[in-house]
């Protein structure tokens, strides 16, 4: 199964749009959503193209092709307005042997990691700093954001396939690559 990876769209149509582009050229099986969907959150700035509601209508004509995770931004009532699920604090996925533990990053992360074996991986958003790192003997992947990048990153997501994770900006360049 190949994945399309995001995280922290923040209600910012102008590059989930852009994202969406990606999504078309690279045509993966499902777009895993790490969270922070429709709402900014108070400590970001407003991001570029900033409508909730044209995101809400992207991701709803889409809903068959999304997994998604919640997000510290994400509540209930985003829930009402979106047509897949989006509350769950975290799924479990395998690949190549390795369990993938994908969640938004507030709730687990490197400090309060859940229960990984030895080669497993957290893979979470909630930074927006793409990562790759490794800790005691785990991994840690962060796509980085589709909006409000942070530490001089770039607008990012990653693809999963065939054992390997490859980070892209927006415009499909690929710059970093993690293979299992």
């Amino acid at each position: 199964m190949k994945l399309m990876i995001a995280s922290d769209i923040h209600g910012s149509a102008y590059y989930l749009r852009r994202l969406l582009e990606q999504y078309r050229l690279e045509q993966p099986d499902k777009l895993l959503l790490l969270g922070d969907i429709l709402y900014h959150g108070p400590r970001n700035d407003l991001p570029e193209g900033y409508a909730p509601k044209e995101v809400i209508t992207l991701l709803n004509d889409m809903k068959e092709e999304l997994l998604c995770v919640r997000g510290n931004c994400d509540t209930e009532v985003d829930q009402m307005v979106l047509a897949f699920p989006i509350l769950a604090d975290y799924c479990i996925l395998y690949e190549q042997g390795h369990m993938i533990f994908a969640t938004h990053g507030h709730n687990y992360n490197t400090s309060n990691p859940p229960m990984l074996k030895r080669g497993d991986i957290l893979l979470h958003g909630h930074t927006h700093i793409p990562a790759l790192e490794e800790f005691d003997g785990k991994y840690y992947l962060n796509p980085g954001s589709v909006s409000i990048p942070k530490n001089g990153s770039e607008h990012s997501y990653m693809i999963l396939g065939d054992g390997t994770f490859t980070w892209k900006n927006l415009e499909g360049k690929s710059y970093r690559e993690f293979h299992l």
